[in-house]
């Protein structure tokens, strides 16, 4: 399997020990993973998605980081997920969600 272009990271807030505690799993973030999944097949973007472990950016939940652009974007809900896919359609990211 070839690369894809863009690797979505969801962050789901599992810790070490393997619970999930923090405030991306309490705002639903798994049903981000599987929104994503949907919606880039049925896009037909070359893109994957994984969950990840506590990205550390907990007041910013649920957190998206776009690899290997280095996209982070915060808050995210299905409403920003078709906004971030629609500009990663066009190959940039979407500038208003973006945070540093």
């Amino acid at each position: 399997m070839p690369k894809p272009a863009f690797h979505v990271l969801v962050c789901n807030s599992f810790r070490t020990s393997g619970e999930p505690k923090g405030t991306c799993h309490k705002k639903e973030a798994s049903s981000l993973s599987q929104y994503l999944e949907t919606e880039i097949s049925d896009r037909g973007l070359d893109a994957m998605v994984s969950t990840t472990g506590c990205l550390k950016m907990c007041e910013k939940g649920p957190v998206l980081v776009v690899y290997p652009q280095g996209w982070w974007y915060e808050q995210v809900d299905e409403g920003r997920v078709d906004d971030i896919l629609d500009a990663m359609e066009q190959g940039k990211p979407a500038e208003g969600l973006l945070f540093e």
